[in-house]
């Protein structure tokens, strides 16, 4: 049951390890040379040792696609907060619904805010043969499965002495 529980953490804290890379970090879209996330677009001056970043855009889109991201990590924490409080709470032969359905909540919203991405990135980005998604695109998408897992366990579990 202890190993159990700690796989449980662990796949819960990567999935936040992964909200929170995929929220933070400056690779959503590559195109020419220049990186664009949620929050600023970069590119390469011509001396190649220094970046010119300017604030996003302000679509209503956009901000839909960070509000989804900054609620899919509030979710998660609250979920791995409401887990460490029903472990000690719940009564023997319990379920975690409350958790799993924050955590299912959680990656709802980050799959939510990747597909709003995924649809309207060419508004915000003209689409060139040199336009790629970013690594931090890539790791919300594999947030998504992983937190919806997640919370099924969850829902699943059963407390036991």
């Amino acid at each position: 049951m202890l190993l159990l529980l700690l796989g449980i953490i662990v796949l819960h804290v990567a999935v936040l390890v992964l909200l929170f890379v995929s929220t933070i970090v400056s690779q959503w879209l590559n195109v020419n040379g220049r990186t664009a996330d949620l929050w600023q677009n970069c590119s390469v001056l011509v001396a190649p040792s220094s970046f010119q970043c300017l604030t996003s855009s302000t679509n209503e889109w956009l901000q839909s696609v960070q509000a989804m991201m900054i609620l899919s990590i509030i979710f998660s924490v609250l979920s791995l907060f409401l887990f460490f409080c029903q472990l000690f709470t719940l009564t023997k032969g319990g379920r975690f619904y409350i958790t799993g359905i924050f955590q299912i909540l959680a990656g709802l919203c980050v799959m939510s805010g990747a597909a709003i991405f995924t649809v309207r990135h060419t508004d915000w980005q003209p689409t060139t043969s040199d336009t790629s998604f970013g690594f931090a695109y890539i790791l919300a998408w594999v947030a998504f499965p992983l937190a919806v897992i997640s919370g099924v366990i969850y829902v699943i579990l059963r407390k036991r002495e």
